[in-house]
């Protein structure tokens, strides 16, 4: 779309984080700066999707004992690209990590405190709940709309995303210390599949279903429960781990809510940020309702 005629329409940056999942090459196509979260196993600490992406995150996530530390991007690392920016005269929208999650979100409204033209909004989310936020914001950059009016529209729609998942094991939300030894081990003998979501910036259980095609149609109701998908807002379907088959079983058992209206349907692979906590075979699903 072409940019509104008149006065000189003042560039706009999308920074983001790493936790939004999208490769640097995706990051390239859209324009958008990604900053890496810092990964650790044990000593060594990696930048995510910089030097560790996400298949080398699950195999040292598998083949290790030690659980996986990320730490948030500082306020000074945040204050060196507003200030790069500034100086070029340009605006910033910097959407990060839920603030319920990371300390992102602090650490960014921290470096923006001195730059006027950087407009920050917390995504309330993760992963492709986040990664669509951003993508939603790429759009409204291409209308020509400047950040602070960009930042406005994006406070006013996150509230309608959003993100549901069904996982594999509950082996790494024990890891993690998000549940205790007896659930997860009770949960593994039963064949227990959790379905998690992201609501009001947390992660929360929405409910359980033995065995994975039971997994597979709890996923489908809860969608179909929560509201129409809007198929003219970004959405995308992800899985963690080294094999997408989960993720190719459930999209073909969910047929109905994609058949007949998109002619696409994007997916992406997990990473560290929400890959350390529910460990490999998981399949996710987010969108706009409408």
């Amino acid at each position: 779309m072409g940019k509104p005629h008149g006065k000189e329409i003042m560039k706009v940056n999308i920074i983001t984080d790493s936790a939004c999942d999208m490769s640097l090459k995706e990051c390239e196509a859209l324009n958008v700066i990604m900053l890496p979260l810092a990964v650790s196993f044990g000593e060594t600490t990696y930048l995510d999707g910089v030097d560790l992406d996400h298949d080398a995150f699950f195999n040292k996530l598998i083949e290790t004992d030690t659980f996986p530390k990320t730490s948030q991007i500082t306020p000074y690392e945040y204050g060196g690209i507003f200030n790069e920016i500034s100086e070029k005269g340009e605006e910033v929208v910097c959407i990060t990590i839920s603030g319920k999650l990371s300390g992102c979100y602090q650490s960014a409204c921290v470096a923006a405190a001195d730059y006027p033209n950087v407009h920050v909004t917390d995504s309330l989310n993760a992963c492709i709940g986040e990664r669509i936020l951003v993508e939603h914001a790429v759009a409204l950059r291409d209308m020509g709309l400047g950040a602070k009016e960009i930042c406005a529209k994006l406070d006013e729609i996150k509230s309608k995303i959003r993100v549901i998942a069904l996982l594999d094991t509950l082996e790494y939300l024990k890891k993690g210390g998000r549940i205790s030894s007896t659930v997860a081990f009770a949960g593994t003998l039963l064949s227990i599949k959790p379905v998690v979501a992201i609501s009001n910036g947390e992660v929360a259980l929405l409910g359980k279903a033995r065995g994975s095609k039971n997994g597979n149609n709890k996923l489908i109701e809860m969608i179909q429960a929560d509201g129409e998908i809007d198929f003219d807002m970004p959405y995308c379907l992800a899985y963690s781990g080294l094999s997408r088959q989960m993720l190719d079983k459930y999209i073909e058992d969910s047929k109905a809510l994609y058949e007949g209206k998109v002619d696409y349907l994007p997916t992406s692979s997990i990473g560290c940020a929400i890959g350390a906590h529910i460990g490999p075979g998981a399949i996710a699903v987010a969108y706009f309702v409408k």
